[in-house]
């Protein structure tokens, strides 16, 4: 939107946009588009509405900037589709088309969760995630159908060790470390709760007192050991989990761009065009990749 252009759904807000464009505008009207029907959607009622059968193509933007936490979803003003639902949706559009498709999905918000160091909406983020898969793999075939789940990353929450059996996840670890206060199973190396970490020791030669903290609270901040603005991202490797045609070629660690040739040699596109001519085809496959934007420890 241009910087003159109100929000729909925050009226206080306008785009960002100083060359007077309005690209929502001009995506409806590209002559790609002639004979076809394009819709723009900005709140779940109209997504809702939006019919497959009848919409060749769907733009969605239901946010000024990110979308909200799974946890915060029901809040939204207007409304927000969850991925599992935008999942559902996709892939009846794009099943429309006899010669396959390619879907990309990204639970992204895992990501922010984790860098603001808030460790209960990234694993309800990745909750989320995994219906959305669970979704695809109801609705496709796996017979020509390749599924890829991996991430680009991961973080650096850690589990600590020995919380008591049946401890929630989120809870402390029920022992009491030598400074004598309690600490959560999942912490933080590095982040923003680092700050609160600092000023403590710095105030009270000890780290916060969480003994009656909620820390399983949607809002509660893991404690972190390094004070940073964000926290980051880790360097180990991440897993990589695949289920269709010639996931079995995802076998020990690859780099990542191995992952493209994969997906094209499956499908026989770029320089893998002729391969479906040289063995067995399954017909016109469809590849679906789905991207978690880090692994939960």
């Amino acid at each position: 939107m241009t910087n003159t252009t109100e929000d729909p759904e925050h009226s206080s807000l306008t785009g960002l946009r100083t060359d007077g464009r309005d690209l929502v505008s001009e995506w409806r009207n590209l002559p790609a588009f002639d004979g076809l029907r394009a819709e723009y959607v900005w709140k779940k009622d109209d997504f809702d509405a939006a019919d497959p059968e009848s919409t060749d193509y769907l733009f969605g933007l239901f946010e000024h900037s990110h979308m909200q936490y799974e946890t915060d979803r029901t809040n939204d003003v207007a409304g927000e589709p969850g991925l599992a639902e935008m999942v559902e949706k996709a892939i009846l559009m794009l099943s429309k088309n006899d010669e396959g498709f390619f879907l990309f999905v990204e639970g992204g918000r895992i990501d922010h969760a984790h860098h603001d160091t808030l460790a209960y909406k990234a694993l309800v983020d990745t909750l989320a995630f995994d219906d959305a898969v669970k979704t695809a793999l109801e609705m496709t075939d796996t017979e020509d159908t390749l599924v890829i789940v991996t991430a680009d990353h991961s973080h650096v929450n850690t589990i600590n060790g020995n919380p008591k059996r049946g401890n929630p996840i989120l809870g402390k670890t029920g022992d009491i470390a030598l400074d004598d206060l309690p600490y959560t199973t999942i912490m933080y190396t590095n982040g923003p709760s680092g700050k609160e970490v600092m000023e403590s020791f710095t105030n009270n030669g000890t780290r916060p007192n969480i003994t009656d903290v909620d820390t399983e609270a949607p809002d509660y901040l893991q404690q972190a050991l390094i004070p940073l603005q964000w926290e980051t991202h880790g360097g180990e490797d991440v897993s990589l989990h695949a289920d269709g045609p010639y996931s079995h070629l995802f076998q020990n660690i690859h780099e990542q761009n191995y992952i493209a040739h994969v997906i094209k040699y499956a499908a026989c596109l770029g320089e893998y065009a002729d391969a479906c001519d040289s063995r067995v085809s399954a017909g016109a496959y469809q590849v679906y990749m789905f991207v978690s934007s880090n692994s939960v420890a």
